[in-house]
Parts: structure tokens; sequence; C-alpha cells
């Protein structure tokens, strides 16, 4: 994860990959995703048998966030 200051700032970064544009997010909208159960409860007992139920929880928040592109989604192995 990197952290510019806009948009803009990190488009013109010598690292930038166009291929992930999709993938700057605001820093509001990221306080929003990790604030979620999926990682808010991650040191309850019944994590793991929730984690399906949280991930759905944190898929919703992206699409709230207007994250819906394949850059977003999981890859099922």
């Amino acid at each position: 994860m990197n952290l510019f200051r806009s948009e803009e700032h990190a488009k013109n970064w010598a690292g930038f990959a166009p291929e992930s544009d999709e993938g700057i997010i605001p820093l509001p909208d990221l306080v929003k995703l990790f604030s979620g159960s999926y990682f808010q409860r991650r040191l309850d007992g019944d994590w793991v048998s929730k984690s399906r139920q949280y991930a759905a929880e944190m898929m919703a928040d992206l699409a709230a966030i207007g994250k819906t592109g394949p850059f977003w989604k999981f890859a099922r192995p």
C-alpha cells in the first residue's frame, strides 16, 4: 500500500501502473473499509466461521464507494 496526497500525485509517481488505476482509494473510503467487521473482529474466536459473512460486508462496502470492477474481485483458488 502506498499513500499519496492526491490521485494526481499517485498517477504522476514513476512506479504507477495504469492497470492499477481502479485501486486508488481516497482516505475516508479506506477508513470505511478498514473499520468493517472483516478487520475489526479478527481477534474474535468465531472470526473464521464468520469470515465469509464479513467478506460479503466488505464487498458491499466496496460497492458503496464505487469499487466494483475486476481489480476488486477476489480471485478464487
